[in-house]
């Protein structure tokens, strides 16, 4: 799957603010499956907004955006199938465990083994925090297991909203490798955002918003 975007702005910033983008208002953007981008701006420049145009949790936008080979799916279909989101706010449910909360997703997908996903709890130094509640674990501790939990399903593309924000170098070393394994399984790619950081990923294309 490909993701075209067309002539895309967000409805709340004017034509002026986005004038230097090299997403909005271009003609076509086209994010093609099995790379690595990178968006980078500063905060208040439209990073979250174009990851949750794709992902179709906010509509407030003008222009298009196209699944390319999905045209007749609907958007439910794509983000089972295609699309996984780390948000930069998480999306856990703090009354539920770290385990839980990474179950509750992989019982839908049955896409990782339990083992598999104990292996990343264990690599990203989660072991001892499995079965506390979220509400209880660190800003660091979340992102890991949010990140964790993107990756039990399948997807074409994973989407990354500053991902590493409240990660060390030893932990964002562990996820890189991490990630880029998953998406050699999964012959996928990523879009991810940042302020200013590259991390360590080969990116085939950095974009500026």
């Amino acid at each position: 799957m490909h993701v075209r975007v067309q002539n895309i702005k967000p409805k709340y910033m004017s034509e002026l603010e986005v004038s230097g983008s090299d997403i909005y208002l271009q003609n076509q953007i086209v994010f093609e499956k099995r790379k690595k981008y990178l968006l980078k701006a500063n905060s208040g420049h439209g990073k979250s907004s174009i990851l949750n145009f794709i992902y179709d949790c906010n509509k407030n936008y003008t222009g298009k955006i196209i699944f390319e080979g999905n045209e007749d799916d609907s958007i439910i279909s794509v983000r089972i199938k295609k699309l996984s989101y780390v948000f930069q706010d998480f999306k856990l449910f703090p009354k539920l465990t770290l385990w839980e909360n990474i179950k509750i997703k992989n019982n839908l997908t049955n896409f990782k083994t339990d083992q598999e996903i104990l292996n990343l709890i264990d690599k990203l130094g989660l072991s001892e925090k499995k079965d506390q509640l979220v509400e209880t674990l660190s800003l660091g501790q979340k992102q890991r297991t949010a990140i964790i939990r993107s990756l039990c399903q399948p997807f074409d593309f994973l989407l990354l909203d500053e991902p590493f924000s409240h990660l060390d170098e030893r932990n964002i070393e562990i996820l890189t490798t991490i990630i880029d394994k998953e998406l050699e399984d999964q012959n996928a790619g990523f879009i991810m955002t940042t302020l200013n950081n590259e991390y360590l990923f080969k990116y085939d294309k950095i974009l500026n918003l």
